[in-house]
């Protein structure tokens, strides 16, 4: 069991495999455990670093709230304390506003971002899981016991009474206002959105979302010498509750991570002096 001492917190993280460095953040409640199943994918030609996030899985939590801001500095802080120059990092929902804090307070750290079933704004959510958010409280804390997801946290946290702090810290951050759409602008690494087809974020905003990056602005010519920097999945026949546990997700993630750079665009020849 491997443990880094990040911004005050000991974050529990495991590696798999060698190569370019993958950062993978679980959901929320969840533990890297829930990787398991595109993990095998993933590693086989990389190294994927997979960690249980702020007072989830094996890390315990600290005096303090739990915020995707505070959370992306952490993971910043653990790209640096494995001596990486960059990593690519991709989340899934929690983890996926995790990662894309990340890169937006960290540009230079994240070579590539894969962003799993989550908005840019807070009303990108669809009305029910807004209602959702709205419920997190002591009776969810006590009704989610009889669940897997608590089962699987009751097995590994190191303080299983810390579970209603948990779920009345993820209810205080999920129902926060929030939109980072102008801050997008900022990362500098090639980005991709995957959803489902039957996701809890709206159609509408998925396309938003991409346009934000680039994507879906006009026609790629007919060699593709307009196409984005930026992509776009979506994932036939899943929801937000099955897209991370399904070989879908690598089959259409791995070939965006092992892409090449993208080519700049060639920049205008200079001015001719005046007079010539």
């Amino acid at each position: 069991m491997s443990y880094a001492n990040v911004n005050g917190i000991w974050m529990y993280y495991e590696e798999h495999g060698s190569g370019q460095p993958l950062i993978l953040l679980h959901g929320g409640y969840a533990t890297s455990e829930t990787s398991a199943a595109i993990l095998p994918s993933l590693a086989s030609g990389r190294r994927v670093i997979t960690v249980d996030l702020q007072g989830h899985g094996r890390t315990a939590d600290v005096d303090r709230p739990l915020s995707f801001q505070t959370m992306g500095d952490d993971i910043a802080a653990l790209i640096r304390y494995f001596g990486l120059a960059q990593a690519d990092v991709m989340g899934y929902s929690f983890g996926a506003a995790t990662a894309l804090r990340t890169a937006i307070q960290h540009p230079d750290l994240v070579r590539r971002l894969v962003i799993v079933s989550h908005p840019v704004r807070h009303d990108g959510w669809f009305p029910q899981s807004l209602a959702g958010f709205d419920q997190m409280g002591p009776a969810f804390a006590e009704a989610m016991k009889q669940s897997p997801i608590y089962e699987a946290y009751a097995r590994v946290a190191p303080r299983v009474e810390d579970w209603p702090v948990l779920v009345d810290k993820m209810g205080t951050l999920l129902r926060q206002d929030y939109d980072w759409s102008a801050e997008v602008a900022t990362i500098s690494a090639p980005v991709m959105l995957v959803y489902g087809d039957a996701d809890s974020v709206w159609p509408a905003h998925i396309a938003e979302f991409y346009a934000l990056l680039g994507g879906g602005l006009r026609d790629a010519n007919w060699d593709g010498s307009a196409r984005p920097v930026a992509r776009l999945a979506i994932l036939p026949g899943h929801t937000h509750y099955d897209i991370f546990f399904s070989p879908d997700l690598p089959n259409a993630v791995i070939p965006f991570l092992e892409a090449p750079p993208p080519t700049p665009p060639p920049f205008p020849a200079p001015p001719a002096p005046l007079g010539q």
